[in-house]
């Protein structure tokens, strides 16, 4: 295969033209490596290179400013902007911003394409007059304000040209308006200069009279590259600028146009390939390389064209090992590193002056791997570790920066760097991420190599850092941590971190714009989507589109076309082309398969391979983790909770899943303590039983009277006020949901309450015989030789009528099904079903081995979110279905079969022979 610019170097030897002497002007920097190295490849004797120019390089160097970066714009914009603007109507910078950086965009267009700035100003304005009735005598202020926004444009526009061309400077923009008077002096001065432009398509109006000019007077040539089959094709948009400049320059009525060449129509291997998702095409682009590399086909001659420039990590880490040789034309941006997320989260919790901080701001700031590492005592201890603790166990959802202070003995430097106030100051915010890089620096420099990347992410950062200080110093318009803040991601935006590698060199990864003028025979383009390739409409600017077509600026069509044209560049001398698309379009990743796709296959040219490729998901085989309990310090671990008593949780739980079992009782492995924002559930359960306790204790073996209700419920409020400020430690429970709920454990005591009322007065006698009361019993069993006790402690038991009631309260919804038992041998086996009657049955148990109630008796629950069904008692039915027997009453019998299921259990537990067995229960972590 021969290259485009191999095609212009020969024929440039031909014409027997020293390299030395020309200037090559290209569209980019990274075509300007290649050519360099092809003139070596064909100079046969020693000489000085020729001059490389990008195109914006040629025309600054041409127009003699300086061109400004978009901060430093900005800036010198709303100097200008200050001057025009009365001091009451001035906006803040971070406001300006917001507007100013459409408003130069268009300033930009229209001065590449050289568009006479009185005319399309006073066209908007008077459209926008138009459109808001500006002959109205009573105006809103917000519609005169807007009006002098659109009446301003034009002062705005000339008073910063002046403004920037007294001081040398512009925007590139400007700078190409200005190369148009610089033009005729240019040619004078070189007039023995030959310049080469080679591989243009789009060019704007400036570039085009620049170009021509020099052609007219002899002082160049350009080299255009498109195909036979795009140029005579009718209404293609591969050749539609090319086309246009062959048909309307002057200079093509009398020369040739170079060049229309005839690669396209060549036999091709084309493939589409529809993959799910972005990560499925970097894993099938990895795929594709190990094949070319197992065929034996070079690298070297092979580009990853990302059409979303997104894909470079997941690409980067789908390479296939065998790889040896690599070149990334694009940087690695700087806002997807570890370091912008520190930066931001720290700029988020200063950009409002505030006494406090949110504790989710202050964890995740504590918590980063940049952080935490700083904040270590030993290799043990880290104060980090101290203080996110400290916010769980005091449930305190707003944190000082006193609370440090009383926390620690000794705060560390890096903490006082990250949370002491920044006043609303940028210099104070600058000072204090400049410390706190210092702080990352030294912990780094430090550590071993494996940190030398991490280093140059901190330098770029502390670069980053330094320019906002200069900007600060420069300017005095950075009056607030807001405005740094927007600086900051403005400028962090733009930056990236590049990648060294040999150029030339092994297999080449690019967007699409550094594919210009360069040729490959192996070409893999990923993200062939609407809206990726190509971009489709995007309408970022305050000129209508209508104004646009009448002035000649480049619309979404214009744009459209560009895209094609790169498209079927990267195709036209290419052997293998690979073309992947995501099929699950999504708004932000690209819409449906490009029209490219489409085109290619409509237009008939080449045999299209077209595949949909998913990825392989192998087959999940359900592994079923078991314990063995032959490991001593496990049984020695069984005896110990034996000794001191299964409770019927801890026998619920094994119930529920062995493995729990395991994790939470022998490992001691607990749910870590986590701010309660908002009441949880559990919480809740624990105020209302403390109310209740508080309220019935006292009452302990008394008949309860209505007198005795309604005082309790005249204290509802002010009791469980007091145990949601003991249970919620220090949340708010005065606003939002944690108000609602308040409301509601008082509803439901009110309601309980009420409900014992009723009875009452429906003659009904209520003794309470105890109240959170515990129990301990041993139970013998001749298979173990260690002792096995059961504990529990019992919510309330009373005599209602002369018959003994046990009674568990639950704060969630229980029905009757849940207190019902048919066969004995479920009881231990099915937890959803059985195990709030094996809870409440152990109870009974324990009391009547304890000799602290006679039978029979009924044992249940109370629902408080079921309470209209009053007290669901335990019921043992002989089957299923209607016209079953029903019987409520515990009598031995029933504590019998019950032992002998209860015993089975806690034998299975203590079986050294028998493992820990996972469940497969919904909600299952491991």
């Amino acid at each position: 295969m021969t290259t485009f610019i191999q095609d212009v170097l020969a024929d440039l030897q031909k014409q027997n033209i020293p390299f030395s002497d020309l200037t090559f002007i290209l569209p980019s920097k990274r075509a300007g490596v290649v050519l360099k190295h092809e003139i070596a490849q064909i100079t046969t004797q020693t000489q000085f290179a020729p001059q490389i120019l990008s195109i914006e390089h040629f025309v600054e160097k041409l127009s003699g400013l300086r061109q400004l970066s978009n901060i430093e714009l900005l800036f010198e914009f709303y100097e200008v902007y200050l001057k025009l603007t009365a001091k009451q109507d001035v906006e803040s910078f971070d406001s300006f911003v917001k507007w100013a950086q459409i408003l130069l965009q268009d300033f930009n267009e229209i001065d590449r394409y050289l568009v006479p700035q009185s005319q399309i100003f006073d066209y908007l304005s008077a459209i926008q007059e138009i459109n808001h009735w500006s002959s109205e005598l009573h105006q809103t202020p917000m519609i005169k304000r807007y009006l002098a926004f659109w009446n301003n444009l034009s002062r705005y526009y000339n008073l910063l040209t002046d403004h920037l061309l007294e001081k040398s400077l512009g925007y590139q923009g400007l700078i190409y308006r200005e190369s148009q008077s610089q033009l005729d002096k240019y040619q004078h001065q070189n007039e023995k200069k030959y310049h080469v432009f080679l591989g243009f398509n789009a060019l704007n109006k400036a570039e085009s009279k620049i170009i021509q000019s020099l052609l007219q007077q002899k002082l160049a040539c350009i080299y255009w590259d498109t195909d036979k089959a795009f140029a005579e094709a009718k209404n293609h948009d591969a050749s539609f600028f090319l086309n246009t400049y062959k048909k309307d320059w002057p200079y093509y009525k009398q020369n040739p146009f170079y060049w229309t060449s005839e690669n396209y129509l060549k036999p091709k291997n084309i493939e589409v390939i529809g993959i799910p998702k972005n990560v499925g095409q970097a894993k099938y682009v990895g795929e594709i390389l190990r094949d070319i590399k197992t065929q034996g086909r070079t690298l070297s001659k092979t580009a990853v064209v990302l059409g979303n420039e997104a894909l470079l990590i997941p690409v980067l880490n789908s390479l296939p090992k065998e790889i040896d040789s690599l070149n990334i034309t694009m940087g690695f941006p700087l806002n997807t590193m570890p370091l912008a997320s520190l930066f931001e989260k720290l700029f988020m919790l200063h950009i409002e002056t505030k006494d406090s901080f949110y504790y989710k701001d202050v964890i995740s700031l504590l918590s980063h791997p940049f952080i935490k590492p700083l904040l270590a005592i030993n290799t043990t201890e880290n104060y980090a570790d101290i203080i996110i603790n400290h916010i769980n166990k005091t449930n305190k959802v707003h944190l000082k920066v006193s609370d440090f202070n009383g926390l620690l003995q000794n705060v560390p430097t890096v903490i006082k760097l990250l949370f002491e106030s920044w006043k609303n100051s940028p210099d104070i915010a600058l000072k204090h991420t400049q410390k706190l890089i210092l702080e990352i620096k030294n912990y780094l420099s430090l550590t071993k190599k494996e940190q030398q990347l991490s280093l140059e992410y901190l330098f770029r950062f502390s670069e980053l850092i330094n320019s906002l200080e200069t900007l600060n110093t420069k300017y005095h318009h950075i009056n607030s941590v807001r405005t740094l803040y927007v600086l900051f991601k403005e400028l962090l935006s733009k930056e990236s971190l590049d990648f060294q590698g040999e150029p030339l060199e092994g297999l080449q990864i690019m967007g699409m714009l550094e594919s210009r003028v360069l040729d490959f025979e192996t070409v893999i383009i990923t993200s062939v989507n609407e809206g990726i390739l190509p971009s489709g409409k995007s309408n970022n600017s305050f000129i209508p589109y209508d104004v646009k077509i009448q002035n000649q600026l480049p619309t979404y069509k214009e744009k459209d076309a560009v895209y094609t044209y790169h498209f079927y560049r990267l195709i036209q001398r290419a052997k293998n082309v690979y073309i992947l698309y995501n099929t699950v379009p999504d708004v932000l990743n690209g819409g449906e398969k490009s029209r490219f796709i489409t085109q290619l296959e409509v237009e008939g040219k080449h045999v299209i391979q077209h595949h949909i490729r998913s990825p392989e998901v192998p087959k999940q085989t359900k592994i079923q983790h078991h314990i063995s309990k032959t490991n001593n310090t496990i049984l020695e671990k069984l005896k110990t909770i034996a000794d001191k008593g299964f409770s019927p949780s801890s026998l619920a739980l094994y119930i529920r899943n062995p493995l729990d079992f395991y994790h939470q009782k022998i490992l001691g492995i607990k749910e870590q303590d986590d701010v309660e924002e908002t009441v949880a559930a559990n919480t809740l359960g624990t105020v209302i039983h403390n109310t209740l306790e508080e309220f019935y204790k006292p009452l302990t073996g008394k008949v309860l009277t209505e007198a005795m209700i309604t005082e309790m419920k005249q204290k509802v409020g002010t009791v469980i006020a007091f145990h949601f400020n003991e249970s919620f430690k220090k949340g708010d429970i005065t606003k939002g949901k944690n108000l609602i709920t308040f409301e509601i454990a008082k509803r439901y005591v009110s309601n309980f309450l009420n409900l014992e009322l009723q009875d009452i007065k429906k003659g009904n006698t209520i003794k309470i015989i105890a109240i959170e009361t515990e129990n301990n019993i041993t139970i013998d069993f001749l298979e173990l030789d260690f002792p096995v006790n059961l504990t529990g402690k019992v919510d309330r038991v009373d005599e209602y009528n002369g018959l003994i009631r046990i009674i568990d309260y639950k704060s969630g919804k229980v029905e009757q099904g849940k207190v019902e038992l048919i066969n004995w041998e479920d009881i231990t086996t099915d937890y959803d079903k059985y195990s709030k009657s094996f809870q409440i049955l152990t109870y009974a148990y324990m009391m009547f081995i304890k000799q602290s109630i006679k039978l029979p008796i009924e044992a249940g629950i109370i629902s408080f979110k079921n309470l209209n069904e009053g007290f669901l008692k335990f019921t043992k039915k002989d089957r299923a279905g209607r016209g079953a027997t029903k019987e409520t009453l515990i009598n031995e019998e029933v504590l019998q079969h019950f032992e002998k299921e209860l015993k089975k259990l806690i034998l299975e537990i203590c079986n050294p022979n028998i493992d820990f067995i996972e469940k497969d229960v919904q909600g299952n972590n491991y």
